[in-house]
């Protein structure tokens, strides 16, 4: 296993940004919100493709359901229109419409004229399920933890049990929130993933599988020995970049997402909603028709490759460090999930 000088595994052999993480692709931007007290814990997490007003200026944008176990909105106008009108939010399941609404006031207050002489706006809110660790029931998150992240939305990312990623867990251990980011023919592809997903037995880092170990660690002295349980959970995976990209492609590129995750060791297992977004910051598209359309050169089809592998790998790499930053959480009713690195130490020496 490869390690950078920090002990956590080096995916891949392409160069990262100066942070390794999804804001190295420029104009990219990213804020929490953190809602940690007892029985509490969740929050939310805003990504935004640019600074100024998304509803006039939109990005090219397209996804991909690797397994449609999922709650989130904004997807069905995203796949016909193929852009971005608002900040991509991430939160908790139950949390979905409020982000909603949230998304919603704010283009408004901006744009009075929308839903009156313009057309709506569409909100893009994706969720998973932090309810073992986060009461998921009381509702907790309200537009101003929407607002209050959009607000704190910044070049330096913080990761791990943060944001939309307090509650979340990941292959018995505790997830939450990771970014990095590669270069590939001098372009940059950012990712940012919350991670909610996984069996302990199937953990891979960097091709090595921990898994069995994982799980042995985990289990109970006095337990019997049980099956594996089946996969379920959830990760949201966001690539970001700056390569001129049509909404055609990007659908491509966020396909590639699956192959980073895969790796980690997920199946895509039947209760785990894995969702791709892939957007790019080359051009915007406005809103009004008065103005005029970008006249972008499109990166020709044959050179997608490196940039494919970029994706896949930044995932990968995200998946890893939202493992990696992860402090253990204690939540509802006792429920606790440990750090990978509590668990197995030893991995911050690995080679």
């Amino acid at each position: 296993m490869q390690t950078s000088t920090q002990g956590v595994p080096r995916i891949g052999s392409l160069p990262a940004g100066q942070r390794d993480s999804i804001a190295d692709v420029p104009g990219v931007t990213v804020g929490h919100c953190t809602l940690a007290q007892d029985a509490v814990q969740t929050g939310v997490t805003v990504i935004r493709p640019h600074g100024g007003d998304l509803y006039r200026d939109k990005v090219p944008a397209a996804a991909t359901v690797l397994n449609g176990f999922g709650k989130s909105v904004g997807l069905v106008q995203l796949d016909e229109l193929g852009v971005l009108e608002t900040p991509v939010a991430l939160t908790n399941t139950f949390s979905v419409g409020a982000m909603a609404q949230a998304q919603i006031r704010a283009a408004v207050a901006a744009n009075p004229e929308i839903g009156r002489a313009w057309p709506t706006v569409n909100p893009l809110v994706f969720e998973c399920n932090d309810g073992y660790l986060n009461d998921i029931q009381r509702m907790a998150v309200d537009g101003s933890h929407y607002d209050a992240a959009l607000a704190a939305a910044g070049q330096d990312v913080a990761q791990g049990a943060i944001g939309a990623g307090r509650g979340m867990s990941s292959f018995g251990v505790k997830g939450g929130i990771g970014t990095a980011s590669r270069i590939a023919q001098g372009y940059r592809v950012g990712a940012l993933v919350l991670a909610n997903f996984g069996t302990p037995e199937s953990l891979t880092l960097a091709g090595r599988l921990v898994g069995p170990q994982l799980a042995q660690r985990l289990a109970q002295p006095d337990a019997v020995a049980q099956p594996p349980l089946p996969e379920k959970g959830s990760i949201i995976m966001v690539v970001a970049t700056d390569a001129p990209l049509d909404a055609r492609q990007l659908r491509r590129m966020s396909l590639r997402a699956g192959a980073g995750l895969a790796r980690t060791g997920s199946v895509f297992g039947h209760g785990s909603g894995d969702i791709a977004l892939a957007f790019s910051t080359a051009y915007t598209v406005p809103h009004q028709a008065d103005r005029a359309m970008p006249a972008v050169a499109m990166l020709h089809e044959t050179l997608l490759d490196p940039l494919f592998r970029a994706a896949a790998d930044s995932v990968e790499q995200a998946i890893v460090h939202a493992l990696w930053h992860a402090a253990t959480v204690q939540g509802r009713d006792g429920h606790a999930r440990r750090a990978l690195l509590e668990v197995m130490p030893e991995l911050r020496q690995s080679a």
